[in-house]
């Protein structure tokens, strides 16, 4: 029997078959709790059960299985996975490995012009090759967890070319009397033509 373009058996129904379909192909996979829990207050909903039932065999208050129920009420189960719960976990080992490797090697092995990684370029790179988005700032903290920098080592000098002459001057004997004598010096850096 049609009502208004609507049969009478659906009408009590809060999914499409799409939507229904994709919701239970997404509860057999690795979800998070939550996650699954959202799912399953709308397959419960769309299959007749009412909030308090809902509460009793998901697990959840009275407001979550409100505010889902209104979802799919609206039509707009599909995007059950739009809120995001809290910060995803985008880091992981196979990031963790990746990132120790690239600031192990030179930037220009994997075609750049510079010498050295930043925090931005690495970030970059990594959001480029493994698709996760992580700041320049949480880059430098997971370096510092490591025991890694992408700063020069101190003791540690690029070579200067062959045609540059390297004119040592350093300040010494620096003496805290009242009349100071002091030898300064610079670093002059001549090229030979």
């Amino acid at each position: 029997m049609c009502n208004g373009g609507i049969t009478v058996e659906n009408q009590d129904k809060l999914l499409t078959p799409f939507q229904r379909k994709l919701l239970l192909k997404n509860l057999h996979t690795d979800l998070r709790p939550e996650y699954h829990r959202r799912i399953e207050i709308m397959l419960l909903a769309d299959a007749g059960q009412s909030q308090a039932e809902i509460c009793k065999t998901v697990g959840c208050t009275p407001d979550t299985a409100r505010y889902w129920i209104g979802v799919a009420r609206e039509g707009n189960a599909h995007h059950w996975n739009d809120r995001p719960m809290g910060r995803p976990k985008a880091i992981n080992e196979q990031y963790i490995e990746r990132l120790k490797e690239l600031v192990n090697h030179s930037p220009r092995e994997y075609g750049y012009s510079f010498k050295r990684w930043t925090a931005q370029w690495l970030s970059k790179h990594l959001a480029k090759e493994m698709d996760i988005q992580v700041s320049e700032r949480h880059i430098n903290r997971l370096l510092k967890d490591l025991g890694l920098s992408t700063r020069q080592k101190h003791g540690t000098t690029e070579s200067v070319p062959a045609t540059t002459k390297n004119f040592g001057i350093r300040i010494s004997d620096l003496q805290s009397s009242s009349s100071p004598s002091f030898v300064w010096s610079a670093n002059l850096l001549k090229t030979s033509s």
